[in-house]
């Protein structure tokens, strides 16, 4: 289906603006917004008190990274503002940096102009859903401050993104797109890429196991592979549950997964991920 000879060599380390991050064994990248309409948790999480008290849970549990995101991405969602969005987000980075130094924070943005400030507060990695189609110089952004640029595939936008996503073959489509963009970096001179499927972003039920039963071969690319499940319509609609229910569904899921060459989970749960992918690792291990 591919050229093998297109693929670049694995890279299992990240230097983010936090700090090197080994993905020798895969990360746990938990999620905090602090939103008041993200499908599952929002507005849990608003406001730098709530915010602080998450992060510490979740670090107690043993996530490896704290993605930071002021604005929604579901399906049907509006965007806001920069404006609005640093308004959110950049206390809550300051107040974690200041209490957790260490810890390696992620800022999920469309803006450049957020990223920017975020990085600046003590973010060290940039969590892009739109690939740069929203704001180009986000990339410079990456760039310039020298930090990893997670580069996601997404068929359209959130306001219509799950209206009637078609593909001719969705894991080819999706696999040229991040090779080719993750080309495009590196001619730039940025190494520093995670690629992530865009599972939920402008694919169907059917699309979305297509591409989570074949990341062997978007993992063939090189480039650390980060999958976002957690608790998605993918789950829900499978099941017949919601979002509260949906948690035995994406575990299951992303134990699949990491065998299948994940290198960072993004999830709501870190406590059960990282039972996961104990698991899943002393298996590895026995083959």
């Amino acid at each position: 289906m591919m050229d093998k000879t297109t693929y670049f060599y694995p890279n299992k380390t990240l230097r983010t603006g936090n700090g090197l991050l080994d993905l020798s064994t895969p990360a746990i990248m938990g999620i905090l917004n602090v939103t008041p309409d993200s499908f599952f948790d929002g507005g849990k999480f608003e406001g730098v008190d709530a915010a602080l008290a998450q992060t510490e849970t979740m670090l107690e549990e043993g996530a490896d990274i704290i993605d930071i995101g002021g604005m929604s991405s579901r399906p049907g969602a509006s965007i806001i503002s920069a404006d609005d969005e640093m308004t959110r987000v950049l206390p809550v980075i300051d107040a974690i940096h200041q209490r957790f130094a260490d810890v390696i924070l992620s800022i999920d943005t469309i803006y450049s102009q957020t990223a920017a400030a975020a990085i600046d507060a003590g973010a060290g990695i940039i969590n892009d859903i739109s690939a740069a189609a929203l704001d180009a110089n986000i990339i410079q952004v990456a760039i310039d401050k020298k930090v990893p640029y997670i580069l996601m595939h997404m068929q359209g936008k959130p306001q219509d993104m799950q209206t009637a996503p078609v593909y001719g073959n969705v894991v080819q489509e999706v696999f040229q797109f991040l090779l080719t963009t993750t080309r495009s970096l590196e001619a730039r001179g940025h190494y520093d890429v995670v690629i992530d499927p865009g599972f939920g972003f402008g694919k169907t039920l059917e699309h979305n196991y297509q591409l989570a039963a074949h990341l062997d071969q978007i993992a063939m690319i090189g480039k650390p592979v980060l999958v976002g499940i957690s608790r998605k319509s993918m789950i829900c609609k499978l099941l017949q549950v919601n979002p509260e229910h949906a948690l035995t569904g994406s575990t299951a899921l992303h134990s699949i997964l990491l065998l299948k060459g994940a290198d960072i989970l993004r999830v709501h749960d870190v406590k059960e991920a990282v039972a996961v992918r104990k698991v899943v690792q002393a298996l590895k291990n026995a083959m």
